[in-house]
């Protein structure tokens, strides 16, 4: 959805939870999902100041949407939620992997680990992966 509200400004938000609620029949997941999008959305300024501040010489513009996108949504995640820095970036990974090119991952990655804040480094040690099949993401 951040994808397709990046490329299409028109896109509403209630199409966009309409959208969501008909990828996601789980009820949690989606509302997971829709507070991803809307944090993202609502903090979108500051994550694309974070972003190209962290992306020496590559521009928002220069980027692919796809790429774009993974990195608003990791940002969000390092900096708003409680989720460790690990499994925010492996996720991330994940999602460039699927939906990027060949170098969107270490793309994304080089990014993400930049972002991440020295307090969550020290709070994180010693945190384990989660497998992906029980942590949700959303794009």
């Amino acid at each position: 959805m951040l994808y397709q509200l990046d490329l299409n400004e028109d896109v509403a938000p209630d199409a966009v939870r309409g959208m969501i609620q008909e990828e996601l029949r789980d009820e949690t997941l989606a509302r997971f999902a829709w507070s991803l999008f809307a944090g993202v959305m609502e903090a979108r300024k500051q994550l694309d100041e974070r972003i190209a501040s962290a992306a020496a010489n590559w521009s928002l513009g220069r980027m692919p949407p796809t790429d774009r996108n993974v990195l608003r949504l990791g940002a969000y995640e390092l900096l708003f939620t409680e989720t460790p820095h690990r499994v925010v970036i492996d996720e991330a990974l994940e999602l460039a992997k699927t939906y990027g090119t060949a170098q969107s991952s270490a793309f994304v990655n080089g990014i993400l680990d930049r972002m991440v804040p020295s307090e969550r480094r020290r709070a994180d040690a010693g945190v384990s992966r989660t497998p992906a099949s029980d942590t949700p993401s959303a794009e």
